[in-house]
């Protein structure tokens, strides 16, 4: 090779390995480069970042695809960019995260809002907007203004933000009252508003979205005040290298839209457990549902399920989409994670065949996992409350029910305590903490419901095998599908 070419290539490979070098640099954290920055040098050293939160829906929670939560994702990709392991210490309410945070911990994760002023800790950038609103009991007289506040009885969670937000507005309403309580979160507010305890509460919109389902006798009211931020919070006295990189991170994480993506993940869907008409429903049966018959007949023949409630399950899951995803990543027709998937021995979630067939193996090895003592229909409404909200959280709804004194072997009674494991005095007693237990008891209804029409419209085909049997044409609001079972 001539010795000018050979020059060439060689001064063209150094670029470019400082080109890839430089490259590499700037995707990888940057290394603490003085004593400011030891408490990210301790992080990499040790190789774990230590994280506070709270167990709710909008932080960390054991979900049936396991740890999830808007935060807990967001800080598992903070580590992963760290190149370090996550540790996850949720038992706390927001005052104990503060102290936490101060004292131990590396970073505080829990719906915090952003304080500059407060003293001890160092905020990040802003993660996420919360907007203040007001809800109040289904009953009273419409509040729509400040003015109809007056002689309300208000809660709040103490160290939100939303005390803040109260006080500002005291100024020019002297005569708004309100209690606020650190140890209470959103669940236990919605249910003394339904009790009668409070009148009234404010918490942030996104909060409220993802629990109104389970508390119907609530009503949004209004807007309160001006948008606060969400932030992550870092101990003041170890140095600002940590905050940094954080900062790095999510503005990375938002240039590229993941940021955005994950808020609509999480607080997007706050309605897939709606039920929906029969009219729709009908809809479904007549366009969709021809497609998989066959595949839930043959799954009933082998799980020994009515294929029609193999249906009425897939509905509830997927509205029978193959390819549906859920905002947590559970996917397929009958909406199996990859760990569940891969122990049925799935290799294709999104194949409708072996999703349905799947499905219904899952159900049956809930059902059999079950105690002997719970036996009829108990034990298939508990199975499919296991289905969705997972067999741990359910034994802990049981040991909940047996606590208050009814039956842990009854759906009726267990039912009553499933939505418990939202509120902190009770989930802060079991083993796998919060869970959203209102939706459990909202599927296994939704199911049965479902199950019901496709009994007949079963029933109708069968004896009118003629006819394109329909159940009229009711609309959403008196759908005769829509009243309670009387043993509902």
């Amino acid at each position: 090779m001539p010795r000018a070419v050979s020059d060439h290539l060689k001064h063209a490979w150094r670029g470019y390995t400082a080109l890839l070098v430089a490259l590499c640099l700037t995707l990888l954290p940057e290394r603490p480069r003085d004593g400011a920055g030891r408490h990210l040098a301790e992080i990499l050293e040790r190789e774990f970042l230590s994280v506070h939160t709270r167990n709710t829906p909008t932080t960390y929670y054991e979900g049936r695809e396991g740890p999830t939560g808007f935060e807990y994702e967001l800080v598992r990709r903070f580590a992963g960019h760290l190149g370090v392991s996550l540790t996850i210490q949720a038992d706390h309410h927001i005052a104990s995260v503060l102290d936490a945070v101060r004292q131990e911990g590396d970073l505080g994760a829990a719906a915090l809002p952003l304080e500059p002023d407060l003293e001890g800790v160092l905020f990040s950038r802003p993660i996420l907007e919360l907007q203040p609103v007001l809800v109040y009991r289904r009953g009273l007289p419409p509040v729509a203004e400040m003015a109809d506040l007056e002689g309300l009885r208000i809660g709040t969670i103490g160290g939100s933000g939303t005390g803040r937000v109260l006080r500002e507005l005291q100024a020019e309403y002297p005569a708004l009252r309100w209690e606020a309580s650190p140890e209470v979160e959103t669940a236990e507010l919605l249910r003394r508003i339904e009790d009668g305890t409070l009148d009234a509460a404010v918490l942030f919109e996104h909060q409220f979205r993802l629990n109104r389902l389970f508390f119907p006798g609530v009503e949004r009211g209004f807007p309160l005040g001006e948008p606060l931020a969400m932030a992550w919070a870092f101990p003041a006295d170890r140095g600002l290298a940590l905050v940094e990189a954080a900062n790095r991170f999510l503005d990375r994480l938002r240039e590229m839209g993941e940021l955005d993506a994950l808020v609509a993940r999480y607080f997007g869907h706050d309605d897939y457990l709606e039920y929906v008409g029969a009219r729709t429903f009908l809809q479904h049966v007549d366009h969709s549902l021809p497609d998989y018959t066959e595949l839930f007949r043959e799954a009933a023949r082998e799980s020994g399920f009515d294929w029609k409630l193999l249906a009425a399950l897939g509905y509830q899951e997927s509205h029978w989409d193959p390819q549906a995803t859920s905002p947590t990543g559970v996917r397929g027709l009958m909406m199996l994670t990859q760990a569940t998937a891969g122990d049925l021995e799935v290799e294709d979630r999104l194949d409708p065949a072996q999703s349905i067939a799947g499905g219904a193996r899952y159900l049956r090895s809930l059902e059999e996992r079950l105690p002997e003592s719970i036996t009829g229909e108990d034990r298939l409404y508990m199975a499919m409350a296991a289905y969705n909200v997972g067999l741990g959280h359910l034994y802990d709804a049981r040991k909940i029910t047996e606590a208050r004194g009814d039956d842990p072997d009854r759906w009726a009674d267990v039912r009553e305590s499933l939505p418990l494991l939202q509120e902190r005095e009770w989930h802060s007693r079991t083993r796998h903490g919060y869970a959203r237990g209102g939706e459990p008891v909202i599927y296994v209804r939704n199911i049965r419901r479902y199950h019901e029409i496709l009994s007949y419209v079963d029933r109708s085909q069968q004896q009118f095998p003629l006819l394109n049997v329909r159940l009229g044409d009711p609309g959403e609001h008196d759908d005769p599908f829509l009243a309670p079972s009387t043993d509902d």
